[in-house]
């Protein structure tokens, strides 16, 4: 498999549209944030074991969706493609802009183990807040990823991938979710795209090489090919 590109990278994509969601929706479930102190300065020193276990899968659910991004862009190339384009690279940058954040938690963690709630949230907050931080890492880049996923499964719905119940999902799960409070009705929000991600990594893993194949550009209509010599 590693040494055939089209098997390879139809396999990666479809096994990371399944993994990266569902490592997103179990990190929601194991955050002590989720069930405990909305401070996660608390919640986070009631249970370190698990505080720095969904922070891993946060990481890493985060990093795998912007390779997932790549294999979903792929279906966009015949139709649909200005969009899966612009789409598909405001997910991937998005996504890993905002796993770079997650560092923040063990930070958040110390500081609730040596100060009061209170004052370990200024302190973050001053830390978080600086310019650099916010530029670099917050604004408008956590928007990339919020924004840009759905509109990535609408470009690939438009190109007649998936049903229109694909980017449906996708957008209650992460979009209508985004302005409510994190808590325990984060995990019914966020199992949605896991069905429909997973639905779509899928039918990927089921539809062959040939298939996957057939969305690369012929070698007829490459604009680069080099015409003949007479």
């Amino acid at each position: 498999m590693f040494n055939d590109q089209v098997t390879f990278r139809r396999v990666a994509a479809g096994t990371v549209l399944i993994v990266a969601p569902l490592l997103q929706a179990v990190a929601v479930v194991v955050d002590p944030g989720t069930w405990g102190d909305d401070r996660e300065a608390v919640s986070y020193g009631d249970n370190p074991a698990l505080a720095q276990t969904e922070s891993a899968l946060y990481h890493w659910s985060w990093m795998l969706m912007a390779v997932a991004a790549l294999g979903l862009a792929h279906l966009t190339r015949r139709k649909a493609t200005r969009l899966g384009h612009i789409a598909g690279a405001a997910t991937v940058i998005g996504y890993i802009s905002t796993s770079a954040l997650l560092m923040s938690d063990p930070v958040e963690w110390w500081l609730g183990r040596h100060y009061p709630p209170e004052q370990a949230q200024k302190i973050l907050d001053e830390m978080l807040n600086l310019p650099g931080v916010v530029i670099g890492f917050h604004m408008p880049w956590i928007f990339f990823a919020v924004l840009g996923l759905p509109l990535l499964t609408v470009a690939v719905w438009r190109a007649g991938f998936v049903g229109w119940w694909v980017p449906l999902l996708v957008f209650v799960g992460y979009v209508a979710s985004f302005p409510l409070e994190y808590g325990p009705v984060t995990v019914a929000f966020w199992a949605l795209p896991v069905i429909g991600l997973g639905w779509t990594g899928l039918k990927i893993l089921r539809m062959g090489d040939e298939a996957w194949a057939a969305y690369y550009p012929s070698a007829v209509h490459d604009r680069t090919a080099v015409p003949a010599q007479g």
